[in-house]
């Protein structure tokens, strides 16, 4: 600290000196010194006063509390640097002050209606040139003068200062800030849909602005939502359908895993597939929101991120070949992340190191997992502030109604729809079956994957709960009205998953493609059965590379589905061309910036290029894949995990498929070496990885 405070005096003296080169007398300067520090190990530095050694370490932990809602206990501090702020005082110009001032009410010069707080008030109307300094104006009044309007509210006055300056107070305390009651009313419904979006895209934004690694940072390979005392998602932000989706039965296996032992400041950390995970990579942290007068837990957050390696095979934790869960990475299952406001950093540190297949780089998932704390600690509070200005009971009421809008906007929807059924192969040669029977008195629809492939040995497998994620993906889609992803959504569907199956696997089945690949050709085999939209891409294009130093995951885009628009006869009325190299329906990930990508890693991106001509023909065409080229700058292992180099993106009512894909490696001395749908493969500096993503079907007839 004596380092510190040495050149803190020298930066002053600095500063100092060089506001007196600008004529700013020494009396009128005002120094703010600053130190920037960090815990030992982290990359997080918190900017906080100078002072006693005491002072700082204080200013530090509230501030570092604030963020990311914990400590880190007995870990040493680091200042990364110090900074001086000189401030130099100017002259504020000089205003005319009355020495003439009055007392009592301005001069009304008329009364005027005027509608406030759901009521018509007869209200005052006063000129502001009659007003003289020293005079007030109660509400309900309005003042006018040439270029403004003030309306003074019932409650509040306005007073003319010595410097005739137009001052508001309010004069009449207010009970309750919004007494809007707890049943449900339009206007109402549509601030807390925004409200609870809201917060969860606050969340995403810390996530995004603390996290270490390029997944999280610059792909935005995360979801943050809020849940309700039960468990049941409430809303999100527009992140990954296919986290969003199923984070609720993660909520749910921490609430009945933890009955009477959850105290506040503890979070807790999963990614178990088979309590609500999607697969090992995607790690969720979970933070309940007590009552502050009580022990009562009235609200859960949920972050959910692709860490870069959670262990597992091969580098990045996305291996093309795992037949069992434990090949795929660290399994964490329930784990108490922090207690009582204190990381257990060492206890989680062990379990990424430990096991069969352990994390490549534990520091970085512990960064990443700091990350997901912090964001989720943004949603307490941000809840918190809505308990706050609307009551406990109006917060939780707006819940239930908008889960109950959601599910009466998913019924409207379902009486447009017909019977239908659909079979997606899949180039593994497995395939998803789906029947859609819908019961329009009821306004209500059975889902049923009966007859979908048995539990694979390869690991295109999906979670329960991924398979309801593309289901409520793809009915949410439906709806046109601009409502939350919710659980709401679920309540008009009986599905039908086959224990035992492909979409329900038995531990320890391997699940890492089924999370990314499956999610993909469920939500398509939807959209077959519907009849309202051509197959995307039926695949996410997970390309992953690393070695020990390493590791990097990314999904890369492809053509869309081309599709149309039908009134409530179910007749066509419109449609739309499918999209060009976009990310499709359950990834809503984006690439890394090139830059980014290579700084962080040795690679250079060759480029990536439209693979124009791979949307599949039709009334309106399929979008077109895209073409991407990476050379390896140093010797690493990389994979590709995909679909659709077998099977098309299927066309529509006449349209025809989209261009398969096509994985290959441009070795250094000319070889080509061409991969199947998955594969995995050595890289010499010098190789390129092309991948050339998979076009999406066309919708109707060409016209000639």
């Amino acid at each position: 600290l004596a380092d510190a405070a040495a050149r803190l005096d020298a930066l002053t003296a600095e500063a100092r000196g060089e506001l007196e080169r600008q004529g700013v007398a020494a009396a009128r300067v005002r120094m703010l010194r600053r130190v920037h520090l960090r815990y030992q190990g982290t990359d997080s530095a918190l900017v906080v006063p100078f002072g006693s050694a005491q002072e700082v370490e204080a200013a530090f932990e509230a501030a570092y509390r604030q963020r990311f809602a914990f400590l880190m206990q007995g870990r040493a501090l680091v200042i990364e640097a110090v900074s001086v702020e000189a401030i130099g005082a100017a002259d504020a110009p000089a205003e005319a002050r009355s020495d003439a001032v009055e007392s009592g009410a301005a001069p009304v010069v008329d009364r005027v209606r005027v509608f406030s707080g759901d009521a018509w008030h007869d209200a005052a109307l006063v000129l502001r040139a009659q007003a003289r300094p020293g005079q007030h104006v109660d509400g309900p009044a309005v003042i006018a003068e040439r270029n403004a309007t003030t309306v003074v509210e019932p409650g509040w006055r306005a007073r003319v200062t010595a410097l005739d300056h137009l001052v508001l107070e309010r004069v009449q305390p207010r009970e309750t800030r919004h007494a809007i009651g707890t049943a449900v009313d339009p206007v109402m419904l549509e601030v807390f849909n925004n409200l609870f979006m809201n917060i969860a895209e606050q969340m995403g934004l810390q996530l995004q602005n603390t996290a270490y690694s390029v997944n999280i940072k610059e792909r935005l390979d995360f979801s943050c939502a809020l849940f309700d005392a039960e468990g049941n998602l409430i809303a999100n932000a527009p992140h990954m359908p296919v986290h969003l989706g199923s984070m609720s039965e993660s909520i749910k296996t921490v609430i009945a895993r933890n009955v009477g032992r959850m105290r506040p400041g503890d979070v807790f950390v999963l990614n178990d597939p088979y309590h609500g995970g999607t697969h090992l990579p995607d790690v969720t942290v979970v933070t309940p929101v007590f009552d502050e007068a009580s022990d009562a837990i009235l609200f859960y957050v949920g972050s959910r991120g692709h860490h870069a390696d959670i262990g597992g095979t091969t580098p990045g934790s996305m291996p093309p070949f795992s037949t069992r869960i434990d090949e795929e990475g660290v399994q964490l299952d329930n784990v108490l992340l922090v207690e009582a406001g204190r990381l257990r950093e060492a206890e989680i540190l062990a379990l990424l190191s430990g096991g069969a297949h352990p994390s490549r780089n534990p520091q970085q998932n512990l960064a990443d997992l700091k990350a997901q704390i912090a964001a989720n600690e943004k949603g307490v509070q941000e809840l918190r502030r809505i308990v706050a200005q609307f009551g406990l009971d109006v917060v939780q009421a707006y819940m239930r109604h908008v889960q109950d809008n959601a599910e009466e906007s998913v019924r409207r929807v379902i009486t447009r729809l017909k019977d239908g059924q659909f079979t997606l192969p899949l180039d593994n040669g497995a395939q998803i079956k789906v029947a859609i029977r819908v019961d329009a008195e009821a306004r209500s629809a059975q889902i049923d994957f009966s007859g979908s492939s048995a539990q694979l040995t390869n690991n295109f497998n999906a979670p329960t709960a991924v398979c309801m994620a593309a289901v409520l993906y793809v009915f949410r889609t439906l709806v046109d009205d601009d409502i939350p992803l919710n659980a709401g959504c679920l309540k008009p569907l009986e599905v039908i998953i086959p224990t035992g199956s492909m979409l329900n696997p038995e531990p320890p089945a391997s699940v890492v493609a089924g999370n990314v690949e499956t999610s993909t050709c469920i939500t398509n085999a939807l959209y077959g059965a519907l009849g309202v939209m051509a197959s995307g891409q039926c695949t996410m294009n997970n390309f992953t590379f690393g070695n020990a130093r390493h590791q990097y995951y990314e999904t890369v885009s492809g053509g869309s589905g081309a599709g149309a628009w039908t009134d409530d006869a179910g007749r066509v009325v419109g449609g739309f061309d499918g999209t060009s190299v976009v990310q499709t329906h359950m990834t809503n990930s984006r690439l890394t910036d090139p830059e980014v990508l290579e700084f962080r890693f040795p690679v250079r991106l060759e480029s990536y290029a439209i693979r124009a001509g791979s949307g599949g023909a039709g009334r309106w065409r399929g979008g077109d894949g895209g073409v991407r080229r990476v050379r390896f700058l140093e010797p690493m292992t990389a994979s590709i995990l995909s679909n659709g180099r077998v099977v098309p993106a299927f066309g529509m009512a006449g349209g025809a498929p989209g261009a398969l894909g096509i994985n290959r490696v441009e070795r250094a001395d000319g070889r080509r070496e061409t991969l199947a749908h998955i594969g995995s493969t050595e890289m010499a500096a010098g190789d390129v990885f092309v991948i050339e993503t998979p076009g999406g079907g066309g919708f109707g007839e060409p016209e000639l």
